[in-house]
């Protein structure tokens, strides 16, 4: 199996930065001072600005927040999917805004489990093999790695649909197999953007006691874009994004 690049070290960055990878050290996920801006027809567009965010291991975080407020975009900073404009992001003691683009899509398929709204499973691919396709990307033999997806669809309950293609499968089990695909590597970090949103009521809510199940036996660390209150209320804490910036929001859960 390859070697995943090395993530940026503390020894390989300014007095500052070191310090600042000191204090992400006490969290999985640090945010400091973060901005991102984007250049428009119209001028520069500002999402955050001066945004900061520390989660520990083992916490659940809701964000929630009006549409495009920047919820998503904050998501794809946290995972190594985008970059931001200026302020320090560390996610398991690495400066994720520092890697290569080869290195960030280590750390992502290393640390990061991401579902979205969308299951984005490939539809001619059967559930076993979408739930492999992380293991395939760092190289696991296939037998192995679908031996593994198997195991990850048990998981999820779905260990009798493992050779149904994803147009056999209903919504909620299409993000079961999301889910499974999501975590097969056993990342630290689990990224969710809505990932009930595209579910009716009934059927959004086992998929966030599944998610609440996982989150749990594996020891992850979570954090969820949704509109739902009543589920975002679940969460360890809630965060509204307003203003570029993110401030404590008080909940209850029925």
């Amino acid at each position: 199996m390859p070697l995943n690049p090395p993530a940026v070290a503390a020894k390989d960055l300014p007095g500052g930065q070191k310090k600042a990878l000191q204090v992400a050290s006490e969290a999985l996920v640090q945010v400091s001072g973060l901005e991102k801006t984007y250049q428009t027809a119209r001028g520069p567009l500002t999402l955050f600005r001066d945004l900061d965010l520390q989660i520990q291991t083992g916490e659940m975080v809701a964000i929630v927040g009006q549409s495009g407020a920047g919820k998503s975009t904050l998501l794809h900073i946290l995972g190594a999917l985008d970059t931001p404009t200026a302020g320090g992001v560390y996610c398991a003691s690495t400066h994720v805004a520092q890697l290569s683009q080869k290195q960030a899509a280590a750390f992502r398929n290393r640390e990061i489990g991401y579902v979205w709204q969308f299951h984005y499973l490939l539809p001619e691919f059967s559930a076993r093999e979408n739930v492999a396709m992380p293991l395939l990307a760092r190289g696991v033999r296939k037998a192995e790695a679908l031996a593994v997806a198997t195991d990850w669809l048990r998981e999820v309950g779905l260990e009798d649909r493992g050779e149904h293609r994803p147009g056999e499968l209903s919504g909620g089990e299409q993000q079961r197999v999301a889910l499974a695909r999501a975590l097969v590597n056993r990342p630290r970090l689990l990224l969710a953007d809505e990932p009930t949103g595209d579910l009716d009521e009934s059927t959004a809510g086992r998929i966030f006691e599944l998610i609440e199940r996982l989150h749990q036996s594996h020891g992850l660390t979570s954090v969820l874009v949704t509109h739902n209150m009543e589920l975002a209320a679940r969460c360890t804490r809630v965060l509204r994004l307003e203003g570029g910036r993110l401030v404590a929001q008080a909940v209850s859960a029925n």
